[in-house]
């Protein structure tokens, strides 16, 4: 058991934050966060939502003593058991943190140290503010990897975070916050980046081991499903400040401000209307994008991983086909061989026609101009040494032929064509926020005039209002251009606003295929039905409903026809 705080004072919120202010520069001091007050209580999950830039993060990073370079609190104050956060000394907040408050971020292989095993950093902070023997604090770190669902945890503490999944690597953070039975647990958008399994899954073990712990959860993310799930209370911040509190269901029924009204609208509902038409059949039109049987396979430590068995799947002019299911399903290894940025083993890749599996030099180079790649992540995928506008303009140089001015004009007309003006062409990506880099990656995709346009869970870390733009702006241009999309994703309900036809994979093989209503209306495979079951939905009302199990000998066999439209496996 952990020791309780010295005086600490009866009655009072775990966490009281009254008026905080917080501001960025040394001379010319920039507010981030303005005037922000709530609390949380004893035992209490509440939600700090809004879009990207609002100030949940650094709210956050506030409470744990951890702001940034360049960033300090200009007014306020942080209330913790009663005593003054801001008033402490520094090592009485280093003592804090782990112990009494603890916290789960975004990206768990920027969190964990690449070079230290994952027993050294579980035992860590054990045998620092326990005083703990070394066999002791082996023996709480193996018992708390297995209580968040690591297999063979006492074999896994020699291994490094590499070693480890996404999702894997996001229970040993959860973990590594928990060991130490803080009071207050903060979570940075615990799963922003997992597939709707895993996510289900890590939303689970948090409740369990909070409620198990009596440990009070503060949420931060753009999430509404994942509010809806999990909070008591939701704080809705814009700009700073805090625009709206109320419970959960209250807001989600009846929110009173224009801004979360925004917020929740712009939220894709799985059982939203779907925000394409179907189109034409199979056979009226030739694919634009075909792969015929492709196959790949990985080695790695004497043994040999089939990442894709035999897929074939066709996307149409102007479709957007949505290919989802669990990490390691095959999705992204999909993606990258229908782009030939990796080789299939066997099978066929063609686009408009022409077959480009064994194409190399100026011939690759020329069918690359026709399939383009949109990435998650579009600050790694971004040279930061490239202004926008060169960024755009390298394309056009390499594939257009075009002299330099010629190449700056069109680069700019892009840049404006998805909203990114003119005076901010000559910025590098680290100057804008998450939403206009991914626009700077579409430019740069559409800069080659591609025909099929491969976009790997381009919208997954944005917030959901940035999202919506994002994904209208792929809708205007599909429309304008008649683009073809592979659309890779782990969010379903984004699939219902933009797909015509959603592909389901599992374990390297297409498990099902079919337009997008009846693959979310009415599946027929149960992985699917599994998959959509695990979607946190926005409505506090859904809270707790009952979960599929993936059955693990599911049918994974050819394909078969129950209508022209829909195929799955047999």
């Amino acid at each position: 058991m952990t020791a309780a705080p010295p005086n600490p004072v009866p009655d009072a919120p775990l966490l009281d934050i009254r008026g905080l202010s917080i501001g960025f520069g040394r001379r010319d001091i920039r507010p981030v966060v303005q005037d922000v007050t709530f609390t949380v209580g004893a035992g209490e999950t509440v939600a700090v939502v809004g879009e990207s830039g609002s100030g949940k993060s650094v709210t956050a990073l506030a409470v744990m003593g951890l702001l940034p370079a360049g960033a300090r609190v200009t007014g306020g104050a942080i209330g913790f058991e009663g005593r003054d956060l801001e008033g402490l000394a520094e090592d009485a907040r280093r003592r804090l943190r782990g112990d009494r408050i603890g916290m789960v971020f975004q990206e768990p292989m920027t969190a964990l140290n690449p070079v230290l095993t994952i027993g050294r950093q579980m035992t860590e902070a054990l045998l620092a503010h326990r005083g703990l023997s070394g066999a002791e604090a082996r023996a709480r770190a193996v018992a708390m990897l297995d209580r968040v669902g690591i297999a063979g945890a006492a074999g896994r503490l020699g291994q490094f975070p590499h070693e480890f999944s996404g999702g894997m690597r996001q229970r040993v953070m959860i973990a590594m916050a928990m060991v130490l039975e803080p009071r207050l647990l903060i979570a940075d958008e615990p799963t922003t980046a997992l597939d709707v399994t895993i996510q289900a899954q890590i939303l689970d073990l948090m409740r369990a081991v909070t409620a198990e712990a009596g440990t009070s959860l503060l949420l931060i993310t753009h999430d509404m499903g994942v509010v809806a799930e999990m909070a008591d209370r939701v704080v809705v911040m814009r700009a700073g400040r805090v625009v709206e509190t109320a419970a959960a269901t209250p807001l989600f029924g009846a929110p009173r401000e224009a801004y979360t009204r925004a917020l929740l609208a712009a939220v894709p509902r799985i059982d939203g209307p779907a925000g394409a038409v179907p189109m034409p059949a199979a056979g009226t039109v030739a694919p634009i994008l075909r792969l015929d049987a492709v196959s790949k396979s990985f080695a790695g430590r004497g043994t040999r991983t089939l990442a894709l068995d035999a897929v074939s799947l066709d996307v149409f002019p102007a479709e957007t086909v949505a290919l989802v299911g669990e990490s390691g399903s095959g999705k992204s290894t999909l993606g990258r061989v229908a782009a030939r940025l990796a080789d299939p083993d066997r099978g066929r890749v063609t686009v408009a026609g022409e077959d480009i599996t064994e194409a190399r030099g100026r011939r690759l180079r020329a069918a690359r101009s026709r399939i383009q790649m949109i990435f998650q992540d579009p600050f790694a995928s971004l040279d930061p040494r490239f202004s926008a506008a060169r960024t755009v303009a390298e394309p056009l140089a390499i594939h257009g032929g075009l002299p330099r001015n010629e190449v700056r004009r069109r680069a700019l007309d892009l840049l404006d064509r998805v909203g990114l003006p003119a005076a901010s062409a000559d910025r590098l990506p680290h100057e804008f926020s998450g939403g206009q880099r991914q626009r700077i990656a579409i430019a740069r995709a559409l800069a080659a005039d591609p025909r099929v346009i491969i976009a790997d869970e381009p919208t997954s870390a944005l917030d959901v209002s940035i999202q919506a733009q994002i994904l209208d702006l792929l809708g205007d241009l599909q429309r304008e251009r008649g683009l073809a999309f592979l659309f890779i994703t782990h969010d379903l309900s984004v699939v219902r606003r933009i797909a015509h036809r959603v592909a389901v994979m599992r374990a390297g093989r297409i498990v099902e295929l079919a337009d997008t209503a009846v693959a979310l209306g009415a599946p027929a495979h149960p992985y699917t039905r599994a998959l959509l079951s695990a979607v946190p939905a926005a409505d506090p009302a859904l809270r707790g409903r009952p979960r599929l199990a993936i059955p693990g000998d599911a049918p994974a066999g050819p394909l078969v026809a129950l209508t022209s439209n829909h195929w799955v496996a047999s």
